[in-house]
């Protein structure tokens, strides 16, 4: 780690809390003579056991903390009664932020404003709606820059003057410390940051979809959609890619013969589900995470029956790109019918669903409308069928040209903004993040999964399995970077994923990869000098 950064985390490790204890000493004992001196020079909170530990690392020393807890009676409490009775607002969900302290040559602004960005965010994830705490009145200007509001009476000794503040998430926002907090930076495989043109089309006065003026925008995103992948037709569903997958599933169960479906991710394993869910007969070619099906090994799991095969193109559990043209080819040398999962690379990569029997694809992610509209892509007439749900019936759909129940024209509006922005420079964009974050990461030494055979749309980081993938994502978070990393299939796995999928400047990408590189890398040491000191 440079000399000249630091970072923000949450205290986990021994060697961490004992550094704590001699920060708490240091400005509590002797600089602010709040609590008695002692010869062990170390000062454990009374609530050390409760307490939530925000700290300022830089290489491997604490330079500065701030404690959270939301047990009640706070200190606070006991000082000025309940907090609620002074100040002049109800609350909901208060918390308690106490031990605010940074080492004295650390006192140029930065560590006070990383602690408070990092506290406004941790606090909120968490539900909190205010953090209450004893400023010292030496440092009351800094308070306000950072957002904290005054209330109630002063308390401690002459020696020791103490203001109780209040900062809520307005007061933040409106502080210098809220002003110059940029906006965090989302690398998610959905939802991705929204365009204003985008949310000015949706918040458009709904319109009946009945009306003529529904169904001429209805007609054009159709054919938009289309032309995107290739497609004779396309019906749009109010749903998410689930939906969809049934409505797929829901086609295959009118089909003779078996299908094959092939699996190595959660998105795989998902297909499985519903395809059990709906009774179909067919077999599983099941593959670890992250590895690609060969055409000899496709080939060898059909059997006379094999009508059908239904895979993910872009398999983001693992950042895997199955092999599109493969699974055509396959298909075709055999007369089977292709269907596919393309929820996660429609709108990010060049998809051609010519010769494709039934696709999938959303309104979030790489489209980059709202969450909330699913896709059916298709080339045949299909009929009505009495034997389905009328809900999943892509028939009904077909027959009612793609209007058989009510339907949302905000969502609409937006999916309308969001393809007319969507080019070859879109894809040529996400290729290029991909490319460069790819080799960043790699020149940092991190293992990437489905390394030759990645999807330009994800990148999955295997995180050392003596650190917490969780710890590293929440630490990313909290300095204004989303990684991919709450979801159970990943947690399991100990991975962080990166998706390329939104606009980004190469500024943000370097920043992203040297924080991630040196949070990994300090939890890795301060893992490694745990297990020595055992």
């Amino acid at each position: 780690m440079s000399k000249h950064e630091f970072f923000f985390k949450i205290a986990t490790s021994p060697d961490e809390f004992e550094q704590i204890h001699r920060l708490n000493y240091l400005t509590f004992s002797e600089e602010i003579p709040q609590h008695q001196k002692n010869e062990e020079q170390k000062l454990v909170d009374q609530f050390h056991a409760e307490n939530t530990y925000i700290i300022c690392i830089k290489e491997n020393e604490v330079i500065g903390m701030a404690a959270v807890r939301n047990n009640r009676p706070f200190s606070l409490d006991k000082k000025i009664g309940p907090v609620e009775q002074a100040l002049p607002f109800s609350i909901n969900s208060p918390c308690e932020v106490r031990l605010l302290s940074v080492k004295k040559e650390y006192r140029n602004g930065r560590v006070f404003l990383g602690l408070a960005q990092f506290l406004i965010k941790y606090c909120i994830k968490k539900g909190y709606d205010i953090a209450l705490i004893s400023g010292t009145v030496r440092q009351l200007k800094l308070y306000g820059q950072l957002g904290f509001q005054p209330f109630a009476q002063l308390t401690g000794t002459d020696e020791a003057l103490f203001q109780p503040m209040y900062l809520t998430k307005k007061t933040f926002d409106e502080s210098i410390a809220g002003r110059i907090l940029p906006p965090t930076i989302p690398f998610l495989p959905g939802p991705v940051q929204i365009s204003e043109k985008v949310m000015a089309a949706l918040s458009k006065t709904p319109i009946s979809h009945r009306s003529d003026q529904y169904k001429e925008k209805l007609k054009k995103a159709k054919i938009l959609l289309g032309q995107l992948v290739n497609s004779k037709y396309v019906h749009i569903f109010l749903g998410s890619g689930t939906l969809a997958n049934d409505v797929v599933a829901a086609q295959l169960s009118l089909e003779r013969g078996r299908g094959l479906i092939l699996a190595n991710g959660e998105f795989g394993s998902r297909l499985v589900e519903q395809a059990n869910r709906f009774g179909l007969h067919f077999d599983v070619f099941q593959k670890d995470w992250g590895e690609f099906f060969t055409r000899d090994e496709i080939i060898s799991r059909l059997s006379n029956e094999t009508t059908w095969i239904w895979a993910v193109h872009s398999e983001t559990s693992s950042g895997m790109l199955n092999n599109l043209g493969l699974l055509k080819d396959i298909s075709e040398q055999h007369h089977l019918k292709l269907c596919l999962d393309c929820i996660s690379s429609l709108g990010a990569i060049e998809v051609d669903l010519d010769g494709v029997f039934l696709a999938t694809g959303v309104s979030g992610k790489a489209i980059r409308a709202l969450t909330g509209l699913s896709f059916v892509f298709h080339h045949h007439e299909v009929q009505p069928s009495l034997a389905l749900p009328k809900y999943l019936d892509l028939g009904t759909y077909m027959a009612k040209d793609s209007i058989p129940f009510s339907q949302s024209s905000n969502l609409l509006e937006a999916l309308l903004a969001a393809l007319e922005d969507i080019n070859i420079e879109t894809f040529q964009k996400v290729v290029k993040t991909h490319s460069f974050l790819k080799n960043l990461l790699k020149q940092f030494g991190f293992t990437i999964i489905s390394d030759e055979n990645s999807s330009p749309i994800i990148l999955t980081i295997e995180i050392p399995d003596t650190i917490s993938s969780a710890v590293i994502g929440d630490i990313i978070y909290n300095h204004g970077y989303q990684l991919h990393y709450e979801s159970d299939y990943l947690q399991q796995r100990n991975w962080i994923q990166i998706a390329c999928i939104d606009n980004y400047e190469n500024a943000d990408l370097e920043k992203m990869a040297n924080l991630l590189n040196r949070v990994i890398s300090y939890e890795k040491n301060s893992h490694t000098t745990k297990k020595l000191l055992k």
